[in-house]
């Protein structure tokens, strides 16, 4: 299939390998998409790099780095009288001390599955009797669809739709990540998905204050192992910068018209990142001009259990990059894709999920 076969060429790949093998020193990067993650153990790349090359998977799945406790808030809304949730696929299996969106489903809640927010936004369209909540969970990736629903909501006067955003932004979690110090990282794979709409120019502040090289990377084979030999090319050449692999997708400004979207609607705000714990500015609320579809004003009042964590589970850490979900002592004996017990084993791009399936 063209766009797919000639980035998958055995080769081109193994010719690859082969530049990548004569560079003689250790480095490790850490890529920052579950897309990537997924790929890294689907085509088998990190059993092909030579064993000096490390690469590690960071907090680059939505769904696993979404917290307990806003899990807690959004199965506190669903459980609402004559409402409908509405939610991505992978959200459904997440658990927390209250059950999930799957178990609350089965006891009767009017939660159902949607592809994108113009669905959940056509629904309250249908339903104007009932209360109608969408869970946002994603990057900067899903956030303009979201951002062009509720204009549209706005616009058509949808006054039973509202949005509980727990849009997250990458840039700010790779610097936490950096300020961490707990592993030390030579480069990054940057996320193809995320920099269509952010642009290279979001990532600049990383090889200027911290001195590491960043390549925004696409997502088949051969996009990843390119991406490692320019990592591999600027640090023999004592060279940090940001440059883009994804050139057929990612340019260095972004999508202006998608940013001006997400910039209308949404606001820089607070969160807590599973693993990542507290960070100030690093999540997208809702503007008060759009204040009558927040979901979060719903929340008011409400009786929210507090969220506990398994303190078993590692999946912080395996967001974080310091293990790996074979050091977790529930990996594949309690915790598996259909009884999962952590986030990382829920979504299909989670890092415990793709280990569980390729390796």
């Amino acid at each position: 299939m063209r766009f797919i076969e000639e980035f998958r060429n055995r080769e081109l790949a193994q010719k690859l390998i082969r530049k990548i093998e004569r560079y003689d020193f250790p480095a490790t990067f850490m890529e920052v998409c579950g897309t990537h993650t997924v790929s890294l153990f689907r085509f088998g790349i990190r059993e092909m790099l030579p064993k000096r090359i490390k690469i590690i998977s960071g907090p680059g799945c939505p769904v696993c780095v979404t917290s307990q406790q806003d899990i807690e808030r959004a199965l506190t809304l669903a459980s609402l009288p004559n409402t409908i949730f509405l939610t991505f696929g992978d959200m459904m299996k997440v658990p927390a001390k209250t059950g999930s969106l799957e178990k609350k489903r089965a006891e009767g809640a009017d939660i159902r599955v949607v592809y994108s927010p113009l669905d959940a936004l056509k629904i309250a369209k249908e339903n104007p009797t009932k209360l109608t909540v969408f869970l946002a969970v994603g990057f900067e990736t899903t956030a303009p669809g979201v951002a062009s629903a509720i204009l549209r909501a706005k616009e058509e006067g949808i006054n039973n739709f509202k949005v509980l955003s727990l849009h997250k932004l990458i840039p700010p979690a790779m610097r936490a990540i950096l300020d961490m110090g707990e592993i030390n990282i030579q480069g990054f794979i940057c996320p193809g998905h995320v920099s269509t709409i952010i642009g290279a120019k979001a990532y600049r502040f990383i090889p200027e204050e911290y001195g590491i090289p960043c390549v925004i990377a696409g997502f088949e084979p051969l996009d990843i192992l390119q991406s490692i030999y320019m990592l591999m090319d600027m640090l023999e050449n004592k060279r940090a910068d940001v440059e883009i692999q994804y050139k057929r997708v990612v340019s260095e400004e972004g999508n202006p018209r998608a940013l001006e979207i997400m910039e209308r609607v949404f606001e820089p705000k607070d969160a807590v990142w599973r693993g990542l714990g507290y960070l100030p500015g690093t999540a997208l609320g809702l503007k008060d001009e759009f204040a009558e579809y927040d979901a979060e004003n719903l929340l008011e009042g409400l009786d929210i259990p507090v969220a506990q964590e398994n303190p078993r589970c590692l999946c912080g850490e395996v967001i974080r990059g310091v293990k790996e979900p074979e050091d977790c002592p529930l990996y594949k004996i309690s915790c598996t894709p259909l009884h999962p017990i952590g986030p990382c084993m829920v979504s299909s791009e989670g890092t415990c999920a793709a280990h569980y399936k390729y390796s």
